[in-house]
């Protein structure tokens, strides 16, 4: 999970703070001091974490793209210069683009805000943007939430009284639920101090930060092992009182079963499996610079020389095709396996299903599996000719008629050219054309895919205008009336969007 740290140089956080009466340090010193820190802990525990700085006032500024090198971090830090007024708006645009660019949407990224608490001046402060949030076009929305998952941690180098003695606290909470909610905002307690810096980054430290360490089972082999991003506590919407499910520090190998049986499973997190090393030899090998760790140590430099059930695993994994089922807590089940980075290097890699104890329908209860050898027959045959998967249901469900599922934009693109094809031959084909229309209609409604019947809608007015004047005029009155009948239901009005109603053929003069 990448970081980015997004540090204020306003002219802000130049204000002296008084140390005891030895040398005068401004808020910068105590931020950079705070950073520093927490770089430190990041090259000797989080090795693996992408990092990237950024700096903004007024305007924002890409300092380091994302890096292992620690180095380059603290480097940038030491150099940093001060600016203008502050404007948080600006910034996060900024993080919005760098992240998309590096990488995409879909990765989760958490975003470090140091700042003094000040908010700025006029227009671009914080207050100005949140005050304006209802007020803007398409064009300038607020960056967030975010594209991407995000977490957001906001550092102030203010205690709280400080902030409350304006509304600088109530803005920064409203901008932290404008994120998602998932974050937390920081402040320091005491004087400002390098003490109390040290104290407000530690709690940062020890709630993201810190390494998960666990210990995996096989057997009478284990193996301590490092697990990479800490795995999130895990909250399930359908329980009646949801309780966060933590990962267990024993992990328990519970079997082993090919990979064409488990095929690509759903997933709510995947991580990386490290053996921690334990003779001094491993300890240089394993704490390299950060120029060595542009690239991710393997499981054998990890280990080094001492023999490791972690490296014997990830080769077996590898060599016979096949994964490890684990046990990560109470009717809670994961996978290990091997995944290839490149054509020399492939890393042990964990997956998390969704609690429960049949997480995967295809391989029924975890719990009801068991060694081949336990069987009568061999479940796979005598020449692996057939397979115990997918495990039928012992009631065999039955169903009025088939439910149209989307799994792939081919089946949806399949179903719109259907109904495009009818209506070409229409009025020859209205009943076919209806019928093909009601049934992708009910299914929008379903999923509550308003956009494709608004998208239907337009093609279907498209068709209209391209009709030839050979056409029937039977065909233009028609196309026009599903066209407005589709509309109609895409507003989500209940009186044209009920999922029982069916629209019907027009009537006309020239239906027969």
């Amino acid at each position: 999970m990448p970081t980015v740290v997004l540090m204020d140089v306003s002219l802000s956080m130049t204000r002296p703070v008084s140390l005891d009466g030895i040398e005068e340090f401004q808020r910068k010193n105590l931020a950079v001091h705070g950073l520093n820190m927490l770089f430190e802990h990041m090259a000797s525990n989080y090795r693996l974490e992408f990092t990237s700085l950024m700096a903004f006032s007024s305007l924002w500024e890409l300092l380091v793209p994302f890096t292992r090198d620690y180095n380059a971090l603290q480097e940038a830090l030491s150099n940093l210069e001060d600016y203008d007024k502050t404007c948080v708006e600006a910034a996060l645009n900024g993080v919005s683009n760098v992240v998309q660019q590096e990488w995409g949407s879909a990765c989760p990224c958490q975003v470090v805000l140091v700042t003094d608490g000040s908010l700025g001046i006029g227009k671009g402060s914080l207050r100005h943007s949140l005050q304006t949030l209802k007020q803007r076009g398409d064009d300038k929305k607020f960056p967030l939430p975010f594209p991407f998952p995000t977490k957001l941690f906001i550092m102030c180098i203010a205690n709280a009284e400080e902030l409350q003695m304006t509304d600088a606290m109530d803005n920064l909470e409203e901008l932290l639920c404008l994120s998602g909610g998932d974050g937390q905002i920081f402040t320091m307690e005491g004087p400002l101090c390098m003490k109390s810096v040290q104290t407000m980054f530690g709690k940062l430290i020890d709630l993201v930060y810190s390494p998960f360490h666990a210990v995996l089972h096989c057997g009478n082999l284990s193996s301590d092992v490092q697990v990479f991003p800490r795995p999130e506590p895990v909250v399930m919407d359908e329980e009646v009182e949801p309780m966060p499910r933590t990962v267990s520090t024993d992990l328990e190998i519970v079997g082993f079963i090919e990979i064409a049986d488990i095929a690509s499973p759903p997933v709510i997190s995947r991580h990386l499996v490290l053996p921690i090393a334990v003779n001094k030899d491993v300890d240089e090998v394993g704490t390299g610079t950060t120029d060595e760790l542009e690239e991710e140590p393997s499981a054998s430099q990890m280990a080094g020389k001492s023999p490791n059930f972690c490296v014997l695993l990830h080769g077996s994994l590898k060599v016979e095709g096949m994964v490890a089922l684990v046990q990560l807590g109470p009717e809670w089940y994961g996978m290990l396996y091997s995944q290839a980075d490149s054509k020399k290097k492939s890393n042990l890699m964990m997956s998390l299903f969704d609690p429960g104890p049949e997480p995967l329908p295809w391989l029924g209860k975890i719990s009801h599996l068991g060694p081949i050898s336990e069987a009568a027959d061999n479940p796979y045959g005598e020449d692996d000719s057939k397979s115990p998967f997918p495990v039928q249901p012992q009631v065999k469900r039955s169903y009025a008629q088939n439910v149209t599922v989307w799994i792939k934009a081919s089946g949806l693109q399949t179903d719109v050219q259907k109904i495009l094809r009818n209506a070409r031959k229409l009025p020859d084909k209205t009943q076919t054309f209806y019928k093909e229309l009601n049934r992708l209609r009910k299914a929008a409604l379903a999923f509550g895919f308003w956009e494709l019947l608004k998208g239907v809608a337009d093609l279907l007015e498209r068709e209209c205008t391209m009709l030839p004047d050979s056409a029937h005029p039977d065909a233009a009155f028609q196309l026009s009336h599903a066209a407005q009948q589709l509309k109609l239901a895409s507003t989500g009005d209940s009186q044209y969007a009920a999922f029982d109603h069916n629209i019907v053929p027009m009537h006309t003069d020239f239906s027969s």
